[in-house]
């Protein structure tokens, strides 16, 4: 029963019906469509959202667990074997540790191959095709040509564009450290251009056989259209001590 007022300020009840709610006006085809549209294009903000983070994120951290597993597999087996010479060198596990002051990426573990599969674990490889990469502890002249991702998968050339002329970038085995400076560096040239690898990188001004290494990997960041090359000349070899003292380089 509704309520209503008196003339003397006291209340009476009334039977006069109450006012019908109002109807809500649906949405004509127009505004549902647009609504839908919206809500199609929050949820793949969000899935896209969610890819990115895994692309740069998640793969890193999974890449970084699995290499860090492996340097541990490979420091390990250093400590058991007695003679790693060339005839004894073993490149199952990883060959050694690649270390880059300038690119703040800590030692990164190098292994055979540059297949995704390779790059994708949180290392650096070294090229077997299409041109055969000079590995340094055989002593023999030519290029020691190295790939790794720059983003995701542990993106441990991230940094690449950081290094200068002059910069060390040192190689450390078990037995010795390879000490190379950074000679030039080419920031864009098609990923086509295997040029760049040759035993004698003549793109970068060299004319003669000698120890070299070149570092590859994608630019712009964040895309694969072309690639980003540095490379650097041997300068001198040091002998790994008792306490594996690394070289002045990286102290």
């Amino acid at each position: 029963m509704n309520v209503a007022a008196t003339t003397d300020g006291t209340q009476e009840g009334t039977d006069a019906p109450a006012a019908p709610p109002a109807r809500r006006r649906r949405p004509g085809p127009v505004a549902a469509a647009v609504s839908f549209l919206g809500e199609l294009l929050i949820t793949a903000g969000l899935i896209l959202g969610l890819f990115v983070v895994y692309s740069l994120w998640w793969t890193n951290v999974v890449a970084d667990r699995k290499a860090d597993k492996e340097a541990d597999r490979v420091r390990d087996n250093w400590s058991h074997q007695e003679d790693t010479g060339p005839g004894a060198l073993n490149t199952r596990n990883g060959i050694g540790f690649l270390h880059v002051p300038a690119m703040k990426n800590g030692e990164v573990l190098v292994e055979k191959g540059t297949s995704t599969n390779v790059l994708n674990n949180g290392v650096a490889g070294y090229y077997t095709d299409p041109v055969k990469a000079a590995l340094p502890m055989t002593g023999k002249k030519g290029n020691f040509t190295l790939a790794a991702h720059r983003d995701g998968h542990g993106a441990k050339f991230h940094n690449i564009d950081k290094l200068r002329k002059g910069d060390p970038i040192v190689f450390e085995t078990k037995d010795k450290w390879y000490v190379y400076k950074v000679y030039d560096i080419l920031d864009e040239t098609s990923k086509y251009n295997v040029k760049v690898l040759s035993q004698i990188p003549k793109e970068s001004g060299k004319t003669k056989a000698g120890h070299y290494i070149t570092l590859t990997t994608c630019t712009p960041v964040y895309t694969s259209r072309y690639r980003y090359v540095v490379w650097g000349e041997l300068v001198r070899v040091d002998k790994v001590d008792n306490k594996r003292t690394p070289p002045k380089e990286l102290r």
